[in-house]
């Protein structure tokens, strides 16, 4: 049953199995209906419904669909200890983290191997940020190939931190347009974050999800959008397992 942690109902949670899960409700003004999702790590359920919504209908719809809640909590990954000799992914390939105290504080990539010096408690942050440098370059890369091949100025590029979306695009051609991907693509294979920039781009064009903006989409990315939409729809949460 929904259990409220303050009397005041400002910071609700459910219990799922014997785990307290936050509820997180959102109201926003296009929302015409009400949708529930986890969070990639599972810390939260996220509610978001109109801005004319009932809190109590939220909490009650979460209560409705425990065993959909349960479902979804069982298919979050463990949380992945980043250190010596733990597994890590990148562009879809294991790598191994080898700490070494004599070796340079910047990691590098060697045999399958992710090399790597310096204070032992920092090893997390210096990877996150090599995995962060690398994914920034590549995303470069795929940015400028889509944009040339659909005839496009290249906008500005970030990378994204986001707990749900793994690509954006904001602005307009008169001030100027921003992608943002998210870094954790940087773990998943090649052609998965070639998809995310793919579909960035074409909203560069189609600020929608018309059969125009799949159209453009189909003719910018060379691969198959299902497979990559398939490899995130099953796989995608493994991602959040190592940095949350």
């Amino acid at each position: 049953m929904i259990d409220w942690l303050r009397k005041d109902h400002q910071d609700p949670a459910i219990e799922i199995d014997g785990r307290t899960v936050p509820i997180a409700i959102r109201r926003h003004a296009r929302a015409k209906r009400l949708t529930m999702r986890l969070s990639p790590d599972g810390s939260e359920i996220r509610i978001t419904l109109p801005t004319w919504g009932r809190t109590l209908d939220a909490l009650a719809f979460a209560q409705a669909r425990q065993e959909w809640l349960a479902r979804q909590l069982a298919r979050v990954p463990e949380p992945l200890e980043i250190g010596d000799g733990s597994p890590l992914a990148f562009r879809g390939e294991p790598v191994r983290i080898a700490w070494a105290r004599k070796a340079g504080r910047k990691p590098v990539l060697a045999d399958g191997a992710l090399r790597v010096g310096g204070p032992v408690d920092g090893i997390a942050g210096r990877v996150r940020r090599w995995l962060e440098g690398e994914a920034l370059a590549l995303c470069r890369d795929d940015l400028s190939y889509y944009c040339q091949r659909g005839g496009l100025d290249e906008p500005d590029l970030r990378l994204s931190r986001a707990q749900r979306r793994w690509g954006s695009c904001s602005g307009d051609r008169k001030r100027g347009q921003c992608i943002r991907i998210n870094w954790r693509l940087v773990m998943a294979p090649d052609h998965v974050r070639r998809s995310v920039v793919a579909h960035e781009v074409a909203h560069l064009v189609h600020f929608d999800h018309s059969p125009a903006f799949h159209a453009l989409l189909g003719e910018l990315f060379e691969g198959r959008i299902s497979e990559a939409d398939g490899w995130l729809k099953a796989r995608g949460r493994e991602l959040y397992a190592a940095f949350g």
